[in-house]
Parts: C-alpha cells; structure tokens; sequence
C-alpha cells in the first residue's frame, strides 16, 4: 500500500475511534443518569406503596451457604428466589 494512503487511512482511522469514544463517554454518562433516575423513581413507588399500605409482608431469612447446604441435606428444598441483600431498601 503507498504510505501516503496508509497515513491517509490511519488518520481517518484515529478520527472515527475518537469520536466512537466520545459517543461511548456521552451514552454512558446518560445511561448512568438514567439509573440514577430510575433508582429515585422506584424509591419514591416504594414509599408511596408503603403510605398505602400496599407492600405485602415479606419475611426473609439469611443463612449462610454452608448453613443452607447442611439444612438440606436430607430435605427437599426447593429455591423461590434470591435477593441480593444490597437490593433491599427499608424507609423510616
């Protein structure tokens, strides 16, 4: 290839790649904002749920793993859902 056209081809190359980043940064900015939004909003459903008295009574019980596994043994248990314990929220 004539180095005239592979530095021609590089830069244009170096133009594209820097404004994928830009757009990259920018909807990833928004993306963030958006969660952050969405976050506020599930927040405020919760609260306003909770005022109303429409959140049913939920009871968790933690266990560690190696306390469940030792539970099991001989039972049949049988997995409804798991939460991640930074997911739960409590308003006062």
């Amino acid at each position: 290839m004539d180095p005239k056209h592979s530095a021609e081809l590089s830069k244009h190359l170096d133009k594209q790649n820097q404004a994928l980043m830009e757009t990259y940064r920018a909807m990833s900015h928004e993306l963030h904002k958006l969660q952050v939004e969405e976050e506020t909003i599930m927040r405020k459903l919760y609260e306003l749920m909770s005022a109303e008295g429409l959140l049913p009574k939920v009871y968790i019980l933690y266990l560690p793993m190696d306390d469940l596994e030792d539970c099991s043994s001989g039972f049949n248990v049988h997995t409804i859902g798991a939460v991640e314990p930074s997911n739960i929220f409590f308003s006062h």
